[in-house]
């Protein structure tokens, strides 16, 4: 669809649910825009792709997009954070990953339809506003960015007030928590989660079973190649049937379950509970691989790059050059990062038993006790010298006294 009429057409990130259905008649009556809305697919499930579409068509509006973006967020940005074992705060960034990717596909369709807005149910108090309208603003500075809930300064009980007076359905009780799911990961925040204090009741979960249920051990061996996974127990798996392979083996021995204290980007700090079996099954394995081909020095400075590029990913910075020159130096150490790695699954517990590389710097002829090619002598003058600095302060303490 093109917009040959020039009409005033505003695109909206559309789930369908309670927020982006008030924001779809607040874009209408309060801002006169014809709304597109548009729902992004990076492995939510299945109901939410369909459910946007329903709603769209019940409210009648403009037109409405299903974007495919599964392969693209596997491809370009999940095996980039696996490369950078991308942890923020405990946390593997699912869907702080997921959300400047779903910016870049508004703002693709907007200028495709030549729109005059792009519009997000954000509130002001969460962080996927950073994340959704730095990528905007920076690729398309010239498309205005409406909020309408966080603009009008809306609470939750004008929202629903509005919401019955428009005929927008009001989610029942039932649905005690917001959950956001896609390929990497599942959130699961709100009501009684909100206090530190509430332990996380089993049935907030869905993607990984009761530890106390579970079975096992399970052994699952992965094979990587330059930093990427490729094959789970010698199979080999396209990029977004490998992800979900992952999430099915860790989910069902109880692996991935998160919860924090999260520091968010505006400094308030929220209760957070994640299921990333997956996630933390690959880059628990990534990490070993690197412990094993990577010098210590190398592995010393990529963690605090490491670190700092998990940092933007919560930040929603991914489109920040510093992402791009730190994505130069992972790349470069990834390329002896292939080989195999065993991990083993057992009640909610994950530990790295076996893993060999054709590029590992372990010897474990040089490594033994009964060898002779590391004359044990010749250390000794290296001995006497470590520590040379500690040892003389001490005398100069002793002096001082």
């Amino acid at each position: 669809m093109t917009n040959e009429n020039k009409e005033k057409i505003a695109v909206l990130a559309y789930s369908g649910g309670l927020d982006t259905s008030c924001c779809l008649k607040l874009l209408e009556e309060n801002y006169n825009y014809k709304v597109v809305t548009a729902c992004v697919d990076v492995g939510q499930p299945e109901e939410e792709i369909t459910k946007p579409v329903e709603k769209a068509k019940e409210y009648g509006v403009f037109a409405h997009y299903t974007i495919d973006a599964k392969e693209e967020f596997a491809k370009e940005y999940i095996f980039r954070a696996i490369k950078a074992n991308a942890i923020y705060e405990g946390y593997p960034l699912s869907t702080a990953l997921a959300r400047p990717l779903i910016g870049l596909k508004l703002v693709e369709l907007a200028k495709e339809l030549n729109a005059e807005a792009i519009s997000h149910g954000c509130t002001g108090k969460g962080n996927d506003q950073f994340r959704f309208e730095s990528i905007m603003r920076a690729k398309a500075p010239e498309v205005k960015i409406i909020a309408p809930i966080r603009d009008l300064n809306l609470t939750r009980s004008e929202e629903i007030e509005y919401a019955k007076k428009h005929g927008i359905p009001i989610p029942t009780e039932s649905k005690k928590y917001s959950i956001d799911e896609n390929l990497w990961g599942r959130s699961v925040e709100g009501g009684e989660l909100e206090d530190p204090m509430f332990e996380t009741p089993e049935e907030a979960y869905g993607w990984t079973k009761n530890p106390m249920e579970c079975t096992g051990p399970e052994y699952v061996e992965i094979e990587f190649e330059n930093g990427i996974p490729v094959k789970i127990n010698n199979k080999e798996y396209d990029a977004v049937e490998l992800i979900r392979e992952a999430n099915k083996i860790a989910g069902r021995n109880g692996v991935g379950r998160v919860d924090i204290i999260e520091d968010r980007i505006l400094g308030l700090k929220s209760r957070e509970n994640y299921e990333c079996p997956g996630a933390i099954m690959l880059i628990t394995a990534h990490k070993a691989l690197e412990q094993l081909t990577l010098t210590r020095e190398e592995i010393k400075f990529k963690e605090i790059v490491d670190s700092t590029y998990a940092d933007l990913i919560y930040k929603g910075l991914w489109h920040e050059p510093l992402r791009l020159d730190l994505d130069a130096f992972i790349d470069k150490t990834q390329e002896r990062v292939s080989g195999k790695v065993v991990v083993k699954l057992y009640a909610g517990s994950i530990r790295v038993v076996g893993k060999e590389s054709n590029y590992a710097l372990f010897s474990q002829e040089l490594v033994s006790f009964e060898d002779k090619e590391i004359d044990q002598r010749e250390t000794i003058g290296a001995v006497k010298f470590h520590g040379l600095q500690a040892s003389i302060y001490e005398s100069v303490k002793n002096k001082n006294k």
